[in-house]
């Protein structure tokens, strides 16, 4: 436990954050080695990826453990909770700023990168390096490329999946907000209800996803190798559904804090940074599902 001193609290020295280095970089170490193996051969990440998956798991119980106990322990402050809703905010920040960038290079490449292959710009007709049918279009309709480089494809079709996905999340947003305001209110029962249906509406979202993304590879031939079009699909749908996974793990576990009775009306900020967070995660599915699906 920390101590407190004045108006802080000054936390003891922790091995977690070097717990979850190690763990976050094996995990990719076997992602890319996984991704990058030739196909047909065997690769060894994905062993790897899967003992970094479960260390991050252990890594996210202990560190939760540790720091549920100091709050139960009243060592929080109205200081340390200011600090908390301040470090929330600018973490939202960051991970605006981090699928901005991810947004940016979309824009980039289907708005510049692609019409100057076609040869606008000072007219160099650039496709005449690539391959004799290039076509300088977004999407399907610009061509995976010959065979060798990932062939033709189509795109994910944005009234299927796609629409009940964005559904099953604008939902989730409702039950979310509705369990909020039960707790200021004191009902557990409700928050309990509607905080489970928050729960299962992210995980329904992940299996919905995954299957997505099967469909995409087996019948589309859309894969990560189906050019620009492919690797920009992937990156922003895939770290959309980390942190929806992520952010279905959290509130996993407030259902647990609440169903002990950790939470009060007036001291909840687990409660609402998990909330938050979790708009913030619908707010970025309606800006893709605008931009990747759609246009």
């Amino acid at each position: 436990m920390g101590q407190q001193q004045g108006a802080y609290f000054v936390p003891t020295k922790s091995y977690w954050p070097i717990v979850a280095a190690v763990v976050m970089f094996v995990t990719v170490f076997g992602a890319a080695h996984w991704l990058n193996a030739p196909p047909g051969e065997a690769s060894f990440g994905k062993t790897v990826i899967t003992v970094g998956f479960v260390g991050i798991l252990l890594m996210f119980f202990g560190w939760f453990r540790s720091v549920i106990r100091e709050s139960l322990a009243g060592s929080y402050n109205s200081q340390v909770d200011r600090s908390f809703r301040m470090g929330m905010m600018w973490f939202i920040f960051s991970e605006v700023m981090f699928f901005a960038a991810f947004f940016g290079a979309l824009f980039y490449a289907r708005m510049y990168a692609v019409p100057w292959l076609g040869g606008e710009g000072h007219g160099l007709l650039t496709h005449q390096f690539l391959w004799s049918d290039y076509s300088a279009s977004w999407g399907s309709a610009g061509g995976g490329g010959p065979e060798h480089i990932g062939g033709d494809f189509q795109t994910v079709a944005p009234w299927g999946l796609p629409l009940l996905n964005t559904l099953i999340l604008l939902t989730s947003s409702v039950t979310v907000t509705i369990a909020h305001h039960a707790l200021k209110a004191g009902h557990r029962g409700k928050i309990l209800v509607f905080l489970a249906l928050t729960v299962l509406l992210g995980a329904t979202f992940l299996y919905f996803q995954a299957h997505e993304y099967m469909e995409a590879y087996k019948e589309l031939n859309l894969t990560l190798q189906s050019g620009v079009y492919g690797s920009t699909f992937f990156m922003l749908t895939g770290f959309h559904g980390m942190h929806v996974t992520l952010g279905t793990i959290m509130l996993a576990i407030i259902w647990l804090r609440v169903a002990k009775g950790h939470f009060s009306k007036d001291h909840h900020f687990a409660f609402e940074a998990v909330a938050w967070y979790w708009h913030f995660v619908d707010v970025v599915w309606l800006g893709l599902f605008m931009f990747v699906y759609i246009l």
